[in-house]
């Protein structure tokens, strides 16, 4: 791959597909929030969903307090609160557990209930065999039929000592270049990387692609433009002109296997974009330091 030397992901393992691709490659699907129409209204808040093969995300512009359940099933889900004034009250078995801003949370696959209070913005995620039934993704068509280039999502091994809450703090120091910070359960990682300010250094591009799973980059503030190119195969009727794809905050873009891709920072303010992957990523959870919470959650293998 063609990273800087300077870049910690240089020194990445080699491929860690689990499968072979077995058809043509998908689009990609940019889902441009500030566009759509919420999904769910409650009051002043304002919730749009989006997803992958295996995951639904939401995105919540909160403004007070907002309920909902959590249907339970055979995954974790997620709740990150990017803004220290929003906080959470989760509720599994009749006991609550508080969650202050600033925070990361994995929830163990229970039948619950999930209160956000304050200003500012909630993530969720779910697999998309457990998600919620009105977590309706503004991207559902692109998943009617399963993406052939997509490896299945088999869970990793459950966390060490069982299934409860798990909270963690985002303002901690992650890798210095890329600045990366990341966190894994048993069936996604989330690389919540550090906001940048003004625009990306356009001679240190980080052109990259994947296997077999795809990447999830939800933009959650600034403005970025998303560079794309799709390998020529034997079949010409299957081949995609390059994108460069300007996208806002909030947004989220899925970037298929195998695309050539990578993204730049435009915005001359705050630019701030996370990734999630599903299941977690073999090639990061070997590098030694770089999941923050690696000893909560065993790779395959290590139980």
């Amino acid at each position: 791959m063609p990273y800087d030397p300077s870049d910690a992901r240089s020194a990445l393992p080699g491929t860690t597909a689990t499968a072979t691709p077995a058809g043509p490659a998908a689009d990609a699907d940019h889902v441009k929030f500030y566009e759509l129409p919420p999904a769910v209204t409650e009051g002043e808040s304002h919730t749009w969903y989006g997803r992958s093969q295996h995951l639904v995300i939401g995105y919540t512009d909160l403004a007070g307090e907002v309920e909902f359940a959590l249907p339970g099933g055979a995954d974790e889900c997620a709740v990150l609160l990017p803004d220290t004034a929003v906080t959470a009250l989760i509720t599994l078995d009749g006991e609550a557990t508080k969650v202050p801003g600033g925070t990361l949370t994995f929830v163990p696959p229970q039948a619950g209930t999930v209160r956000l209070s304050g200003e500012g913005r909630v993530v969720t995620i779910f697999t998309a065999r457990t998600a919620p039934p009105w977590a309706r993704a503004a991207n559902e068509e692109s998943y009617r039929e399963p993406h052939p280039t997509v490896a299945p999502l088999v869970a990793w091994p459950d966390p060490v000592g069982g299934p409860r809450p798990r909270t963690y703090d985002l303002d901690v120091p992650g890798l210095a270049e890329p600045p990366f910070r990341l966190f894994r359960c048993s069936t996604f990682m989330v690389n919540y990387i550090h906001p940048r300010t003004g625009p990306r250094d356009t001679t240190r591009m980080s052109p990259h692609l994947h296997d077999d799973f795809e990447q999830c980059s939800l933009l959650l503030e600034g403005e970025y433009i998303h560079h794309l190119r799709w390998p020529w195969t034997t079949d010409l009727s299957e081949w995609r002109e390059d994108q460069h794809e300007p996208c806002g905050s909030p947004s989220l873009t899925i970037i298929p296997p195998p695309a050539l891709h990578t993204s730049q920072a435009v915005g001359e303010d705050v630019n701030h974009l996370i990734d999630i992957f599903s299941p977690p990523r073999m090639d990061f959870s070997k590098m030694d330091g770089w999941v923050l919470n690696a000893a909560d959650y065993p790779m395959p293998g290590e139980v």
